[in-house]
């Protein structure tokens, strides 16, 4: 049943990139909007989970305040998986024209000075939007995607990223060593864009995140000591139809990886906080 589970889904994800994307976008919209409210309705257990999320970011929200923030998370959260389907089919200006950004100087001087470039973002908004971004702007993006099951799925989303412009390395089941492959790119002056609000490895740094413990990954802060890459995070949110990109001050690596990792989260919880309906963490992210 679990295999014939995975080609279900795999079936559907090759579905809807072949028919969402010939669409009318006002009717994908409608239809993604729907879709995202009969999932709250629904209140299943990852709606029930990504509440408890939202709770704990805006903790002295009304039960109807809280109501209110699901459903417009669940709608920018539809709305992500709307663009994943139609982006491939965006053209140079599209992707370009609706990308707005904070503080770009900060990206563009550090990777002027030629040591490479990290980048560590939380589940914000479309970050494959700002990846293509990147891109289109001169500094392609090298990246880690967790590896999915079935194979087929996971190479549908390397696919995918690939037409975005992205080299997309798997966490796992890879025989390179994902690690010594980042830092080659960052030597080489390259940029490298982490997700890194969520730890996969079991194996993360203990953090302080909205004053409740969690746990995040490393790899970018040891990549950056490791490298000398600045690590600059940035965070992401949805303005009408544009999407907004703001860039952190560069993380001092005073203290190490642990001590940078903290400062990483504190970054991300200041641009979930400011636009929490766009953070999609609809996992369990905090440890108590």
């Amino acid at each position: 049943m679990d295999g014939l589970r995975q080609r279900s889904v795999d079936l559907a994800f090759a579905l809807a990139w072949a028919l969402v994307r010939r669409l009318p976008e006002p009717v994908v919209t409608w239809l993604f909007t729907r879709a995202a409210d009969f999932v709250v309705k629904r209140d299943g257990s990852g709606v029930r989970r990504f509440r408890a999320n939202l709770a704990v970011v805006r903790p002295a929200a009304t039960a109807d305040e809280l109501d209110a923030l699901v459903s417009a998370g669940m709608r920018s959260y539809l709305r992500y998986w709307q663009e994943a389907f139609r982006l491939p089919e965006w053209d140079d200006d599209r992707i370009v024209g609706r990308v707005r950004t904070v503080n770009e100087e900060r990206l563009r001087d550090a990777h002027a000075a030629g040591k490479g470039v990290i980048c560590a973002l939380p589940h914000l908004a479309n970050y494959d939007h700002a990846g293509a971004w990147a891109g289109r702007t001169g500094m392609p993006v090298s990246t880690v995607a967790e590896r999915l099951k079935p194979e087929s799925l996971f190479d549908r989303f390397v696919a995918y990223r690939a037409k975005l412009g992205m080299e997309v390395l798997p966490l796992t089941g890879s025989d390179e060593h994902v690690f010594g492959v980042l830092a080659e790119r960052l030597r080489a002056g390259g940029f490298v864009c982490l997700v890194a609000d969520r730890d996969l490895s079991e194996r993360g740094v203990p953090v302080e995140f909205f004053g409740r413990k969690s746990r995040m990954p490393a790899g970018p802060a040891a990549l950056s000591v490791r490298t000398g890459a600045p690590l600059i995070p940035a965070t992401l949110h949805y303005d009408g139809p544009d999407l907004v990109i703001t860039f952190h001050p560069p993380i001092p690596r005073e203290g190490g990886p642990a001590a940078m990792t903290q400062r990483c989260a504190d970054a991300f919880a200041e641009g979930i906080a400011a636009h929490p309906q766009d953070w999609h963490m609809l996992q369990r992210i905090f440890v108590d």
